[in-house]
């Protein structure tokens, strides 16, 4: 029994066999099972998402699209250009509406320095009421009070008084209101042909904003 064992043991096909197995064998099945194959060694893995990853685990951007950059150029130009544009469409418009304003307040300084210098003894009702139509405030209180005796003098002594405005300008003027400075020349004659040199008169007329108008709120004669 012991001889059996041994010639089995000593069979040349078994030794045969463990001669024929590659060296190493065994222990590349089992790297291959159970070891993970990575990428190359320090290598990036590349990402469903476009980007790498290096092998410190941080994910690189890419690179700025130059259609991007210039599509936010235009959009900042054009809102820089849209709002340079609105404010000097601002700035036309109360440069404009000053402009306005301006030119209302001397037409009706120079407007009550005619009605005051113009007056005709056949139509002193209708040219006192032209006075009152365009006065405001105090000064057309105390003008309606002093009219009466005014068109009295005027009818008796037949007078026609004619004026001619030489020279107007601003002197002052808030939004509201303004000092206007006229200087007209009035001829005055009588029924009995007597006609008189013409006067040089100066006026500081106020004007004041009433709703949409603007009328007289003052007048005084300078040198």
């Amino acid at each position: 029994m012991p001889t059996r064992l041994t010639s089995e043991v000593d069979d040349p096909s078994v030794t045969e066999i463990e001669n024929a197995a590659p060296s190493g064998s065994i222990t590349a099945r089992s790297d291959r099972a159970g070891t993970p194959v990575s990428g190359a060694e320090g290598g990036a893995t590349e990402l469903d998402g476009g980007g790498t990853q290096n092998s410190g685990g941080t994910t690189a951007k890419p690179p700025v699209s130059h259609l991007w950059l210039a599509t936010l150029v235009g959009i900042l130009v054009a809102v820089v250009l849209a709002g340079l544009v609105g404010w000097l469409s601002y700035r036309f418009q109360v440069s404009h509406r000053d402009a306005e304003r301006r030119d209302l307040f001397i037409q009706v300084g120079k407007q009550a320095a005619l009605n005051l210098t113009t007056i005709d003894y056949r139509e002193a009702d209708s040219d006192i009421k032209r006075i009152l139509d365009g006065a405001t405030g105090q000064f057309h209180d105390e003008f309606a009070q002093r009219s009466q005796p005014f068109v009295s003098v005027v009818k008796q002594a037949k007078s026609k008084s004619v004026g001619t405005v030489t020279e107007a300008g601003l002197e002052s003027q808030t939004p509201d209101a303004a000092q206007v400075l006229v200087a007209v020349s009035v001829k005055t004659s009588t029924a009995d042909g007597a006609e008189q040199d013409p006067r040089a008169w100066r006026m500081r007329i106020s004007v004041q904003k009433v709703g949409d108008q603007a009328k007289v709120s003052n007048v005084r004669f300078v040198p």
